[in-house]
């Protein structure tokens, strides 16, 4: 009987805990780039230029990449694999509002699987500057949703992003 109740006790444990785990995730980080909007966006929208200013690049230079598609369109999509820091996935361009946003979706393969979407929007500061924002944004579905309780995503990735943007913002700036 003991027994009952303590299983009982957990599965009610869970339950609450999956009731109040966060559905949804939204990390993004903005830097101002000292470029015209149009000249920041063509370069944004080049899956090929993310080797260039993306932190997870660096993390593992012997990335093995396969790019398909027409870089810079809808479809084009680069599948990586990588050391255990960067793992396995790919990114698809599934939209871009010419000169204002390029959405993407991350599908991570390994080390576990999961997809996010991904975004670039780029707003005019003034015809010599560009603020740029980088974000992701998923759902947490059972059982990670509980998992996000003692994980925080800001934290997780949002020192990576800040570190992309200075990336970027030094490329565009030479």
């Amino acid at each position: 009987m003991l027994f009952l109740y303590i299983l009982l006790g957990i599965v009610v444990l869970v339950l609450i805990l999956a009731a109040v785990a966060p559905k949804t995730y939204d990390v993004s980080r903005s830097v101002i780039i000292a470029k015209p909007k149009a000249e920041v966006f063509t370069y944004l929208k080049s899956l090929k230029n993310q080797d260039v200013w993306s932190p997870w690049a660096k993390k593992d230079p012997n990335m093995v990449q396969t790019f398909t598609g027409t870089d810079g369109e809808v479809g084009a999509t680069n599948h990586w694999k990588g050391n255990k820091q960067v793992g396995e996935g790919e990114q698809e361009i599934t939209k871009i509002v010419e000169g204002e946003r390029v959405e993407s979706e991350l599908r991570f393969l390994k080390p576990w699987e999961s997809t996010s979407d991904c975004y670039l929007v780029t707003e005019e500061v003034d015809k010599d500057s560009t603020k740029v924002v980088w974000g992701f944004s998923g759902k947490n579905k059972f059982p990670m949703s509980i998992m996000m309780l003692f994980m925080n995503m800001d934290k997780a990735v949002g020192k990576d992003f800040e570190e992309g943007l200075a990336n970027l913002k030094e490329a565009l700036e030479k």
